[in-house]
């Protein structure tokens, strides 16, 4: 029996008809028409080094004549021990041991569930509460999302999973607080104190956070003295500081890892993205040795993912990993990521719907508003943050639209190009971002 087939089987987030993709290389796309667009997010902010690497696809095509795949409880390979020997080597001293996976959901969720069998194995198992950052995102599976607070994608879900307490992310432009900084005393940071001691510090396991707000809040740097005070909190109350680095990490914020920035200990980092580049699926988690001799020591850790540390995955993490140090990609990123913001700021200049330029090395963006003074965001209605996007695409730039105000409203979007990014390549995106920007002011005029 034979069955009729729609034009197009596929289906994602929504019904949106998309171009097909036909070549990429370096920072640049093609689809089946010729167009050219700039990658200006590397796809979901993936893309660290770029498309069509040729050292990426030499080690695919060299770990191919050996395996692409074994399980990990019948066989150990040889990419998955080089590349967790380099990762220790260049992170963190106590960062020591590595807990592969295939994603940033799975990052997080292992992270999570790690730190859960670290108290169960002291015998601290009233320890179960994970406190987190409103707005955030740290993924699309249960544990991950129970973490997240951004209503559109979690509010549908909240009957499936337990809601963690949130306290307000530094989201200075906004504050919740309605106060200004320094004046302000961190009063964002010192509200992680005041949850646990409403939970019971006997209660509470870990803060989860984002050291650099992502696609949730758009490139939301804390302030300076930010982390000292969540890590003395967490010190204080016995509690893990748990980085959510799946955007942040692998040279995107002008450092290897964004927790470099503040010389901020942290228990547990979760990895992905930039990890493998876009290349193959590839996530980890890094820990210390006396968290896993602990679990270990326990009975194990009973968790893990089918395709974690398999050798083709590994392979191009080993490769992905060596481009990044060996052509300091992480330092192309401050570099490039400093001529980027002056650029963004000569725009904000020119059109007042920029309500704030904000970012840290490759990982910027725009927030949007009706009127600067007050800080007003444009009606829901009009989505912004889409119209901006679509503008861009029209112009041949790929940027990435999210709302701030907890997804509800408020508009922006992230512009974080490859780190491979040249100096004129940066002119060249500002440029076309120029122009969408430009059609957008005309938009919104004819609107209002």
């Amino acid at each position: 029996m034979t069955h009729a087939i729609n034009q197009n089987p596929l289906f994602y987030q929504t019904s949106a008809d998309l171009p097909l993709v036909n070549r990429a290389e370096g920072i640049y796309i093609w689809d089946e028409s010729g167009k050219q667009y700039i990658d200006g997010c590397s796809g979901a902010v993936v893309c660290n080094i770029g498309h069509n690497d040729k050292t990426v696809l030499t080690a695919i095509n060299d770990q191919a004549r050996s395996s692409f795949f074994t399980y990990r409880t019948q066989f150990n390979n040889r990419p998955a021990f080089e590349l967790a020997q380099n990762l220790v080597k260049h992170s963190a001293a106590h960062l020591n041991r590595v807990f592969y996976v295939s994603g940033g959901s799975e990052a997080v969720e292992s992270a999570i569930k790690l730190c859960r069998s670290y108290y169960i194995s002291k015998g601290e198992s009233s320890r179960y509460l994970f406190i987190s950052r409103s707005p955030s995102y740290h993924g699309s599976t249960l544990g991950a999302l129970s973490l997240t607070s951004y209503a559109p994608l979690e509010i549908p879900y909240r009957p499936l999973f337990k809601s963690w307490p949130k306290i307000p992310a530094p989201y200075c432009y906004r504050c919740k607080y309605q106060m200004t900084y320094p004046s302000c005393g961190l009063a964002c940071a010192h509200a992680l104190e005041q949850v646990i001691e409403e939970q019971g510090p006997e209660n509470v396991a870990a803060f989860v956070t984002e050291p650099i707000g992502g696609a949730s809040s758009g490139a939301l740097v804390p302030p300076e003295d930010y982390f000292a005070v969540i890590r003395n909190i967490c010190d204080r109350y016995g509690v893990m500081l748990i980085f959510d680095e799946v955007m942040t990490g692998f040279g995107r914020t002008g450092r290897l890892f964004a927790y470099e920035h503040w010389n901020v200990s942290v228990d547990i980092v979760a990895l992905s993205k930039g990890m493998a580049s876009g290349y193959y699926p590839l996530g980890a988690i890094m820990t210390r040795e006396d968290i896993v001799q602990n679990v270990l020591s326990s009975g194990g850790f009973p968790h893990g993912h089918t395709y974690a540390g398999n050798p083709m995955a590994c392979a191009v993490g080993v490769a992905v990993l060596k481009r990044i140090i060996e052509d300091r990609l992480s330092e192309n990123a401050k570099v490039m990521g400093d001529r980027l913001m002056r650029g963004l700021a000569r725009l904000a200049e020119k059109y007042p719907i920029i309500g704030q330029v904000r970012g840290k090395g490759l990982l910027t963006a725009l927030e949007f508003v009706q009127d600067r003074e007050s800080k007003r965001p444009f009606p829901t209605k009009l989505q912004v943050n889409n119209l901006i996007t679509a503008n861009a695409f029209d112009n041949g730039l790929i940027i990435y639209p999210r709302r701030p105000i907890n997804g509800l409203s408020g508009d922006h979007v992230l512009i974080a190009p490859p780190l491979i990014i040249k100096a004129n390549e940066v002119d060249e995106m500002l440029q076309r971002l120029d122009a969408a920007l430009a059609e957008t002011t005309a938009d919104l005029q004819k609107a209002s």
